[in-house]
């Protein structure tokens, strides 16, 4: 007898279900393979050029037997301009890096002439333009306005596509199992497919567990950080949660939740492989385990399981009752201390810890101290990843890429540049900086009013939630949640959730920054660009993200980045307000 599936289940003319077919592979592991070149995040090669003359060899052989081809079958003739482009981009990747734009008067530490946007050189190009950043402090607020605010913007509502219903919910088929892993943001992501999951396959959730990560090593268990009555309340209609396994159940399973089985389920994998795959193993055991479970659910799904995800995400995890505390204290400070912008202020994702820095293999102005660090740093964390043979390293072409971590001295510039004066207040979430005191001094000349955690919060404040990583987080994400303005500087889960929660609570829309960090590069790289050049280019760019700010989530992106439609329902459009909007 099969069990009950929220979305029933395909058969064949036997009866029988047939085999499911493999999940896709991750999108991100996909994308990995192209960027990555094995990867990691920089790539270290040892043997001089004889790597390089190999390949630039087989290029050329390449190249001579597809030109005999070509020949040989003349109807291919028309691709020929085509495969020529291709060669040469080929050929051109196996030169050094004395290929591409150059930048006149700058050099490698080679004393090659580098491209354009290879080198850090914002230091420079800080002491160039300061003067003229001191110049605009104290700006009128009309002009302030400007920078603030849109003139229109779309008017969405929250709109979960779920039924409510006062129905007790059909009897469980057994109970789910699922272990959370990585920071705040990955642990909230498994939390809310594991709703999902739960949802598909008529299971109980029990609350999940957290797996200790080497990386963040935080040991808070769900109820430390989210709330755990509240979860389960919220769910009530739509999803049993526990909070531990029935202690009959348990006993089946001689009292060690170990032994219960756990389903190596692919990442990314689809609605058919769950009920094909862990529903009978779930009817025929009463409970399963999966772990690790991070991204092992498909970003497109039919509409009620989106509306697991949407209720979850957006209705039942909320913070802790500490963590709301002290947060709604902070944020009510920050506006207090935001009198000057009408209680408006910029928060700023910025990621500039050593880990970060090291992880980049990006190169700034540390000098060999600064290599020596970050090597010990790399070693500390990722054991030998880096010093793998035939390893590349070019930091040249990593900044260029646009994949170097922003200094908080290249924030302040961005922002300035923008248009926010010295009278802008900005919070500051962020791990512990490399170099604090170095990089975040110009930060702060820029921006006098500028706050962190510990500038907003006293040390007694603090104290229950020093050594915990998660929930240091949520206390940022709640600052960076409810900023008039929220500003992204290196990708993560952190600001891909943000943005999608900021847009589900304004109607669609909150100002968020997505710099164009290979056009800042650029910038970053010219110390004799004038001060109107660079403030009509990043003007331009702040008002790509503007645009940007109310998109519509594609078949295979993320709802918790793009909630509409899949949680939202469109409203007329409607003129931006600029009061705050909370």
């Amino acid at each position: 007898m099969h069990g009950y599936s929220r979305l029933g289940r395909p058969s064949t003319g036997s009866g029988s279900i047939s085999p499911s077919p493999s999940p896709p592979s991750s999108p991100r592991f996909r994308r990995n393979k192209v960027n990555s070149g094995g990867g990691g995040g920089c790539f270290r090669g040892g043997g001089g050029g004889g790597v390089d003359a190999k390949l630039q060899s087989f290029v050329e052989r390449w190249v001579y037997v597809v030109i005999s081809a070509v020949y040989r079958r003349r109807g291919i003739l028309l691709f020929a301009p085509l495969l020529y482009i291709s060669a040469m981009l080929l050929y051109m990747g196996t030169m050094g890096f004395d290929v591409g734009m150059i930048s006149k008067g700058s050099e490698s530490s080679t004393g090659k002439t580098a491209p354009v946007g290879s080198l850090y050189r914002s230091p420079q190009v800080f002491e160039h333009l300061w003067p003229y950043m001191e110049a605009e402090n104290n700006r009128s607020n009309d002009l302030m306005m400007n920078v603030w605010n849109m003139k229109t913007r779309q008017s969405w509502k929250p709109c979960i596509p779920l039924q409510n219903s006062e129905a007790e919910l059909p009897k469980s088929n057994g109970f789910l199992i699922i272990e959370a892993n990585g920071g705040l943001n990955q642990q909230r992501l498994s939390i809310c497919d594991a709703v999902a999951v739960a949802g598909l396959l008529n299971a109980t959730l029990v609350i999940p567990m957290f797996h200790l990560n080497s990386v963040w090593r935080d040991s808070s268990k769900f109820g430390d950080i989210f709330d755990e009555e509240f979860f389960i309340y919220a769910l009530r209609s739509h999803v049993n949660v526990v909070r531990e396994l029935p202690e009959d159940v348990l006993t089946r399973f001689d009292n060690n939740i170990s032994n219960i089985v756990n389903l190596r389920v692919k990442g990314w994998s689809s609605p058919t492989y769950y009920l094909q795959k862990v529903l009978p193993k779930l009817l025929e055991l009463g409970a399963v385990r999966i772990a690790p479970f991070s991204n092992r659910l498909a970003h497109a799904v039919p509409s009620d399981i989106q509306g697991h995800r949407c209720l979850s995400n957006f209705g039942a995890l909320r913070f802790s009752e500490p963590i709301r505390t002290l947060a709604a204290k902070m944020v009510d400070r920050m506006i207090r201390n935001s009198s000057s912008s009408g209680g408006k202020y910029i928060s700023v994702h910025l990621r500039f810890e050593e880990d970060m820095v090291a992880f980049s293999c990006c190169i700034y102005d540390g000098g060999e101290e600064e290599q020596k660090e970050m090597d010990i740093a790399r070693e500390r964390s990722w054991r030998g990843k880096f010093r793998k043979k035939n390893r590349i390293i070019k930091p040249g072409a990593i900044r260029m890429d646009g994949k170097c971590p922003l200094t908080p001295l290249e924030v302040g510039m961005m922002l300035r540049g923008m248009g926010f004066d010295n009278n802008t207040s900005v919070y500051v979430a962020a791990g512990k900086i490399y170099k604090a005191e170095k990089y975040m001094a110009p930060l702060k000349q820029m921006f006098p009013r500028l706050e962190t955690k510990d500038t907003l919060a006293s040390p007694e404040e603090l104290a229950p939630f020093m050594g915990y990583s998660s929930r240091l987080a949520a206390l940022d994400y709640t600052l960076c949640l409810h900023s008039e303005v929220f500003v992204t500087t290196q990708g993560g889960n952190f600001p891909h959730f943000l943005i999608g929660h900021r847009r589900y609570f304004y109607e669609g829309h909150a100002k968020t920054i997505i710099p164009d960090k290979r056009k800042l590069a650029q910038l970053f790289d010219s110390p004799h660009i004038r001060w109107e050049s660079f403030q009509k280019q990043l003007r331009e760019m702040l008002h790509h993200s503007d645009v940007k700010g109310s998109e519509l989530k594609k078949p295979t992106a993320s709802l918790f980045t793009y909630p509409m439609p899949d949680c939202m329902c469109k409203q007329a459009t409607t003129k931006n307000s600029t009061k705050l909007r909370r």
